[in-house]
C-alpha cells in the first residue's frame, strides 16, 4: 500500500528535531529496495504504529562499496533520489542519509550505536536485517546490535531474509545477476516492480532520427550495465507535479553497425515529439526483446527496429506501469 506522506529528509544524523526523537528505525543499505528490504522498513513501521512513535529509516550513501573499491564497475541498482522515493511511497515519516566517507567508515560499532542510535535517534526500536553488519571493519552484527539494545533501553529485531516463490533468498546480488543477464523479469519478482534506470539524457550523434527512429540518449552514470540488446520499456517523463508515462523501446549497447564503442542506452517513446535534452527521464525495463546485432545494411537494420517495435508495442499492451 502506498500513502500520501510528506517525509523528512535529513542528510545528517546529529541534532534531530525531537519530534523524530524515540522512534523504530529500519537501518541498512536499500540498494534497490527490493522485497526483502521493504519487509526490514515495513517492520519497523509495524512498531512505531503499534507504540504511537516516529517511524524513520537510516541508510548511507554512497554506498560503502564505492569507497573502498573505487576501480569496480558500475553496481547500483537505484539512486539516491529513486531510493527516496521508494522509501517515501511506503508511508515513512523521516529519512535520515548518512554521508558515508572514508572518516565514517572509522566509526566503531560501539560508537554507531552509543553515538547515532542512543544520542542522536534516542531509538525505541531497531530493525535490520540478520546480516546487517556496521561499524569500523563490519565490528558490529546483529548480536552486536541486541546485546547494546538490552543495555540501552532499545528493542530490536534482525529480520531473516526473505524468501521467494522458489525459497530462494531475495537479494540484491541475485538481481544484479538477473540484470546483467537480461532476465529483467526476474529481476521485477525479486524487486516487486521493474528495474528502472535513471538518467539525464545528453547530445548524441541524432543519427536516430534520420532513420526514423528519434532517440534520448541517457547517461548511466554509476547504474548497474544490463545486458547488451533490445528492450521493452516505460518511459517516465516528469510534469512538474508527478511522472507521466509513455511506451517505448530501448537499446542498450555499443552501436557496432555503426562502429561504435562506448555502451549508451538509447531510448526511443513511441509518438512523442517533446524535447526532453539536459532532462531527468526513468527508463523501466520490462522485457528483454533480442540481444545487440551488427547489421551489413541500414536498410536490414531499419527493418529490425520495426518488428522490434512491434514485438515491444505487443509487451507493453499487457503492462500497468
Amino acid at each position: 500500500m502506498q500513502f500520501l506522506v510528506t517525509m523528512r529528509i535529513f542528510k545528517h544524523y546529529k541534532h534531530l528535531p525531537d519530534a523524530y526523537r524515540n522512534g523504530s528505525i529500519a537501518i541498512g543499505n536499500f540498494d534497490g529496495l527490493h522485497l526483502g528490504h521493504c519487509e526490514v522498513i515495513r517492520r519497523a513501521g509495524v512498531f512505531a504504529h503499534q507504540r504511537g512513535v516516529p517511524w524513520g529509516v537510516l541508510t548511507f550513501e554512497p554506498h560503502p562499496r564505492t569507497i573502498f573499491n573505487k576501480t569496480q564497475t558500475p553496481f547500483r541498482l537505484s539512486s539516491t533520489r529513486m531510493k527516496e522515493q521508494g522509501i517515501k511511497k511506503m508511508g515513512v515519516e523521516f529519512l535520515v542519509v548518512v554521508n558515508f566517507d572514508k572518516e565514517f567508515s572509522k566509526v566503531t560499532g560501539q560508537q554507531f550505536v552509543e553515538e547515532i542510535l542512543v544520542q542522536s535517534f534516542e531509538a525505541s526500536y531497531v530493525v535490520s536485517g540478520d546480516d546487517f553488519a556496521f561499524g569500523h571493519k563490519r565490528s558490529g552484527d546483529i548480536n552486536f546490535l541486541h546485546t547494546m539494545g538490552k543495555l540501552h533501553g532499545f528493542g530490536t529485531v534482525g529480520i531473516k531474509h526473505v524468501l521467494d516463490k522458489d525459497s530462494k533468498i531475495i537479494s540484491s546480488t541475485r538481481i544484479r545477476d538477473f540484470i546483467k543477464e537480461g532476465n529483467v523479469k526476474a529481476a521485477k519478482s525479486l524487486l516487486g516492480r521493474c528495474h528502472e534506470i535513471e538518467g539525464e539524457v545528453i547530445k548524441g550523434d541524432q543519427r536516430g532520427r534520420t532513420i526514423g527512429f528519434p532517440t534520448a540518449n541517457i547517461k548511466l552514470e554509476d547504474s548497474i550495465i544490463p545486458a547488451r540488446g533490445v528492450y521493452a520499456v516505460k518511459v517516465g517523463i516528469s510534469n512538474g507535479i508527478g511522472t507521466i508515462w509513455h511506451n517505448g523501446i530501448a537499446n542498450f549497447g555499443i552501436r557496432p553497425t555503426f562502429n561504435g564503442d562506448t555502451l549508451l542506452l538509447e531510448v526511443h517513446i513511441f509518438d512523442y515529439t517533446g524535447n526532453l535534452y539536459s532532462k531527468n527521464i526513468r527508463v523501466a525495463l520490462i522485457d528483454y526483446i533480442r540481444p545487440e546485432r551488427t547489421f551489413n545494411e541500414i536498410s536490414d537494420l531499419i527493418l529490425q527496429i520495426k518488428k522490434d517495435c512491434i514485438k515491444a508495442k505487443s509487451v507493453l499492451v499487457r503492462e500497468i506501469t
